[in-house]
């Protein structure tokens, strides 16, 4: 398996990926993207600001997609709870999906500790992300991986998410 930025022409694939993940999410009663998000148009965007990156399989097949950034995010500014550090400098991921036959392998795992990774060579301190309070798969990780709860955010839509933080 291979984690490289996203292209145009992996879009098909990743809204695939997507389509899966939201009909997954919703066998689990988990409202979460049963809005049409994430959109094309959102990938397209996080393409030309070279924050996407996908999992290919020995066959260069898109298996899994997210975002991660070092940008910061406008929606974690304030947060009812208090995050692990006040730093400005932090990575965050979201839109983590995988495909259909490849859940439970690990991947979300390697997506994570590969961001993590990615900090810790740019010298940055923190990692932010935030779930759906009924993504129990998606806390039982970010547990695993020792990231620490903080407290609840709201989007920009004004739905609330769990907000984690870890410190590399």
């Amino acid at each position: 398996m291979h984690i490289r930025p996203t292209t145009t022409q992996d879009i098909p694939q990743i809204m695939t990926i997507i389509s899966y993940a939201q009909q997954y999410l919703a066998s689990l009663n988990i409202d979460q993207w049963q809005d049409g998000y994430p959109t094309q148009s959102q990938f397209k965007d996080d393409i030309a600001s070279k924050e996407s990156y996908v999992i290919t399989n020995a066959n260069d097949k898109v298996i899994a997609t997210f975002m991660f950034s070092v940008t910061g995010e406008p929606s974690y500014k304030i947060i009812d709870g208090k995050w692990l550090t006040t730093v400005e400098n932090y990575g965050v991921i979201h839109r983590i999906a995988v495909a259909e036959h490849f859940t439970s392998k690990g991947l979300a795992r390697q997506i994570i500790s590969h961001c993590e990774a990615q900090l810790k060579a740019k010298q940055f301190t923190s990692m932010r992300i935030d779930t759906h309070k009924d993504n129990l798969g998606m806390q039982h990780i970010l547990k695993t991986l020792d990231y620490t709860y903080c407290g609840v955010i709201k989007l920009d839509s004004g739905a609330l998410r769990l907000a984690y933080e870890k410190l590399m």
